[in-house]
C-alpha cells in the first residue's frame, strides 16, 4: 500500500491572514506618547522663556505690633534662601531680585508676645499682589502663592 491520497486532489494553501490588533495596539500607545512628548516640548519652551525673564519682588509689613518676626524667600546667584529677621518697628519694605521662574513663595509676620496687629503685601512685576492680615500674640500673617 501507498501513502498518497489516492483522490489526487491538491490541498488548498490559503494566505495567512495578518492579525490586524497588534498595529492597533501600537498606535494606541504610540499616539499618546507622541502627544505627551509634544505637550512636554511645549511647556519646556514657556518655562525656559520664563527662566530668563528679571523680577522684582516687594515685601511690605504694617501694623501696630512692637515684637515680629519676618521670614521671606530671598534668590542668591539663582539659588532659594530664606531670610529672617526682627525689626523694630514697623513700617517695614524689603526688595529682591531675581531671574526666572517664581510660583509658591511664602512671606510671613509672626506676632510676638506682646500682641497687636499686622498687615503683610507681596507685589510681584507681573502685578501678582497678594495680602494678609493677623491680630494678636503669636498670630501669624502669611502672604503666599507668589
Amino acid at each position: 500500500m501507498s501513502d498518497q491520497d489516492p483522490g489526487g486532489l491538491p490541498e488548498v494553501v490559503r494566505p495567512r491572514r495578518r492579525r490586524l490588533w497588534p498595529w492597533v495596539l501600537l498606535l494606541a500607545v504610540l499616539v499618546p506618547a507622541g502627544a505627551a512628548a509634544v505637550a512636554v516640548e511645549v511647556v519646556a519652551g514657556e518655562l525656559s522663556g520664563e527662566g530668563t525673564r528679571p523680577l522684582r519682588i516687594t515685601y511690605e509689613v504694617t501694623g501696630t505690633a512692637e515684637d515680629v518676626t519676618i521670614t521671606y524667600p530671598t534668590w542668591q546667584n539663582g539659588f532659594l534662601s530664606t531670610a529672617r529677621l526682627s525689626p523694630r518697628t514697623l513700617p517695614w519694605a524689603g526688595e529682591t531680585r531675581t531671574r526666572g521662574f517664581m510660583n509658591g513663595g511664602s512671606f510671613a509676620v509672626t506676632i510676638g508676645a506682646s500682641g497687636g496687629a499686622v498687615a503683610c503685601a507681596v507685589t510681584v512685576d507681573d502685578g501678582t499682589v497678594r495680602t494678609a492680615t493677623a491680630s494678636g500674640a503669636f498670630a501669624t500673617a502669611t502672604c503666599d502663592g507668589f
